[in-house]
């Protein structure tokens, strides 16, 4: 199976479909979430779907309400225009990898194999993870880890592969795991190289950069009334999607009016994020760390 949809109930649910209404689906991969939309919408609905892995374009649905678009939803704005006047009635994301991207070995995502370490959504994009680990400057790449993998010894370990690669270049998942052997604690291992591995994608596909510009377009994409719902990974997507869903910016930074009012383009419809239950965690391990997260496009900017 390409990819497990997490949460897909929830999700769903949260966009509150209309029959007649105009949705999207940023992510739409294995097209999990996007058949789930298109049995709740009715002859006049529309779905359009976006993927930048060319893979995600082998399942696209087969239906006249259906528009697949082959580019990176940082692009949805533009795109949402040209294709249907700019506006629409809810707006998904699932912010994960997908399975399928974790369990093909040249992708290089996965600690589980080796392969090339590529990493890239875009197989046209011209930076893959090889480039990062081996043309960085120590002082950068510690940056990287330490900003997107979370990591304490980011510098430590930037040290390591720096060390590595005057030796040999590289190249595939083994040799970085062999560079960074020395940092990988007993017991601990698996979620040290799942840090470094996550810190080096994305650096790659510059997901929190895209993932910015993607909030600060939803509030001007979504009719008011409209759904955002979004389903995040890590403490960084979620800390970010957090903020605009509460703000209307990254930042956090609340905004009055003269007279006090808070100035925000959503409703929170999820004060708290929704969870996978156990049981579905235990069918879908994968899942384990989502979180889903709602928002309401408000009627007036209050």
């Amino acid at each position: 199976m390409y990819h497990i949809p997490v949460l897909l109930n929830e999700s769903v649910e949260g966009l509150n479909i209309k029959p007649d209404g105009v949705y999207v689906d940023v992510t739409f991969g294995g097209g999990g979430h996007s058949r789930r939309i298109m049995e709740c919408l009715g002859e006049n609905g529309r779905l359009y779907a976006f993927d930048q892995d060319e893979d995600a374009a082998k399942n696209v649905i087969d239906d006249s309400r259906f528009t697949f678009i082959q580019q990176n939803f940082r692009y949805m704005k533009n795109f949402i225009q040209l294709y249907c006047g700019g506006k629409v009635d809810g707006i998904l994301a699932d912010l994960g990898v997908s399975s399928y991207q974790f369990d093909t070995p040249e992708k290089g995502f996965s600690i589980r194999f080796n392969g090339r370490l590529d990493m890239r959504m875009n197989q046209n994009a011209s930076v893959d993870a090889a480039s990062v680990v081996n043309t960085y400057d120590v002082s950068s790449l510690a940056s990287v880890l330490s900003r997107y993998g979370e990591l304490r010894n980011a510098m430590a370990i930037a040290d390591a592969i720096t060390m590595a690669r005057e030796t040999k270049p590289i190249e595939t998942t083994d040799e970085l795991k062999e560079a960074v052997s020395r940092f990988l604690v007993r017991g601990s291992e698996n979620k040290i190289l799942a840090q470094i591995f996550q810190a080096l994608r994305i650096e790659v596909n510059e997901e929190m950069k895209v993932l910015e510009m993607f909030l600060g377009q939803c509030a001007d994409v979504l009719n008011p009334g409209g759904r955002l719902v979004i389903l995040s990974y890590h403490s960084l997507e979620d800390r970010l999607v957090k903020n605009f869903m509460k703000t209307g910016n990254a930042e956090g930074n609340l905004e009055k009016d003269f007279f006090g009012n808070q100035l925000t383009p959503y409703k929170l419809i999820t004060n708290k994020p929704i969870v996978p239950s156990d049981e579905e965690i235990q069918y879908n391990n994968r899942a384990r760390s989502a979180k889903l997260r709602v928002a309401e496009r408000r009627r007036y900017d209050k």
